[in-house]
C-alpha cells in the first residue's frame, strides 16, 4: 500500500473576525504568526473499511477502540448500527444493535461508557420524514449491552455532545417550529434550528438547563478542550442542507464554569455535516457539505484549530470527500470513516448509493 506523505511548511495561519454577513458568516483573515506556533504535520493513510457502506455514522474513542453507530438507510430508515474498531488488528466488528434505531443523535463518550442523545426517527404515520426523539442511551462495551437513561428534556436531532467534568453538555439542534401542528420535520416544509443547552450527569441520571448557544444552529462539530466546549460550523436553518440561509463558519465557546459564551475566531471553511475530534488538545474538523445555487457537493477540507492561540490551520485535504462520518482520535491518529461523498436528499436510483465504507486516518507526527 502506497501513503501519499504530506508536509507543511507554511506558517500563514487563519484567525481574526470580521463582521457577520446576512447567512452569519464570517470572514477570516490570513495572519502570519509567530514561528515557533506550527501547525501539526502528518500523512494520510488508507485503512481498513467498514463492513458496509453507510451515512450518517457518529463515533466515539473509548479504551483503545472506536465506536461508531447509527447510520441512514434509503427512505429515511434509521439504520441502528454498531461498530467496533480495534486498531491493533485494523479490523471492524459488528456490535449490538441500538435497542430504538435513530439517525443524527448526538454521541459522546464518559467513563468507559458510549451515550447517545436524541435524534430522529421515522414518523409513525405519513410521509417519510425526521421525527425528533428524546432518548438518552448508554452503551457498556464491556458487556455488549445498552441501557435507557433520563430522556433527553428537549427533544431534537443534529446536537452535539461534549463531556467537561464528569458531565455531558448537549448543544444546539434542529427541531419543529414552536407553532408546528406536528413535530415531524420533513424538507421544504417550516422548522428550525435550537440553540437549547442541556447538561446531563451520569452519577444522578439527571437533565439541568444551562445558557442557551448565541447563534442556533445544527449539524455542526464539537470539542471540549481545556474544559471549555468549542461547537464549530454548522447551518442556520433546519435540518435539511437545502434551507436557507445555510453554512457559518462560527465558533462558539462554552464555558460550563461560568455558564457563559464567547465567539471565537472562525473556521476557514463554512460547512456544515462536519464532523470533528480533539488530539493533544487541537480540535480538527473534517469533511461537511454544501448546497446552494452553484453548488450540490461534500467536503475535502481538513482543518485544526488551537484554542489556547485561537489559531486555525489549513492542512492537507482528505483523500475522499465526505460528510456525516465517523470521526476519533485513537493514539496519534485522526480516524474517518464512512459518510456520505455527495451532499444530496433526493431519491436515487436503485442500486446508487453516495454512501462509503472508505477508511482513512491522518497520522499526526510525533
Amino acid at each position: 500500500m502506497r501513503r501519499r506523505t504530506f508536509v507543511l511548511s507554511s506558517l500563514t495561519l487563519m484567525a481574526g473576525v470580521a463582521a457577520k454577513g446576512p447567512t452569519g458568516l464570517v470572514h477570516a483573515q490570513p495572519v502570519t504568526l509567530p514561528g515557533f506556533l506550527a501547525p501539526p504535520q502528518g500523512e494520510w493513510i488508507r485503512l481498513a473499511p467498514l463492513p458496509q457502506g453507510t451515512g450518517e455514522l457518529l463515533g466515539v474513542a473509548m479504551g483503545g477502540k472506536l465506536y461508531a453507530s447509527q447510520g441512514l438507510l434509503p427512505g429515511f430508515k434509521p439504520a441502528g448500527l454498531l461498530y467496533e474498531y480495534d486498531p491493533a488488528s485494523d479490523a471492524w466488528t459488528s456490535k449490538k444493535a441500538m435497542p430504538h434505531p435513530v439517525h443524527h443523535a448526538a454521541v459522546a463518550g464518559l467513563n468507559g461508557k458510549m451515550y447517545v442523545f436524541g435524534g430522529f426517527d421515522l414518523p409513525a404515520s405519513g410521509p417519510p420524514g425526521w421525527n425528533p426523539v428524546s432518548d438518552t442511551w448508554e452503551y457498556d462495551p464491556a458487556t455488549d449491552n445498552w441501557r435507557p437513561r433520563a430522556p433527553l428534556p428537549t427533544a431534537r436531532g443534529g446536537s452535539v455532545a461534549a463531556v467537561v467534568g464528569g458531565k455531558c453538555y448537549v448543544i444546539g439542534g434542529a427541531g419543529p417550529t414552536v407553532d408546528a401542528s406536528a413535530p415531524t420535520i420533513r424538507p421544504r416544509q417550516p422548522q428550525r434550528s435550537l440553540g437549547t443547552v442541556e447538561e446531563y450527569d451520569p452519577a444522578t441520571n439527571t437533565w439541568r438547563t444551562r445558557a442557551s448557544m448565541p447563534t442556533p444552529c445544527n449539524h455542526m462539530g464539537g470539542e471540549a478542550v481545556d474544559g471549555k466546549i468549542y461547537v464549530i460550523g454548522g447551518r442556520l436553518s433546519g435540518a435539511f442542507i437545502i434551507g436557507y440561509p445555510g453554512n457559518i463558519n462560527l465558533v462558539q465557546a462554552y464555558d460550563p464554569a461560568s455558564d457563559s459564551w464567547t465567539t471565537k475566531a472562525p473556521m476557514p471553511t463554512a460547512r456544515s455535516g462536519l464532523n470533528t475530534a480533539n488530539l493533544n488538545g487541537i480540535i480538527y474538523a473534517a469533511g461537511g457539505e454544501v448546497q446552494d445555487e452553484k453548488s450540490l457537493a461534500a467536503f475535502r477540507a481538513f482543518e485544526a484549530y488551537h484554542p489556547p492561540s485561537d489559531t486555525w490551520w489549513s492542512l492537507p485535504s482528505m483523500l475522499l470527500p465526505r460528510h456525516e462520518c465517523i470521526m476519533a482520535a485513537l493514539g496519534n491518529r485522526i480516524h474517518v470513516a464512512g459518510g456520505s461523498v455527495q451532499s444530496a436528499i433526493v431519491p436515487l436510483p436503485k442500486g446508487l448509493s453516495f454512501d462509503t465504507d472508505a477508511h482513512e486516518a491522518f497520522e499526526v507526527a510525533s
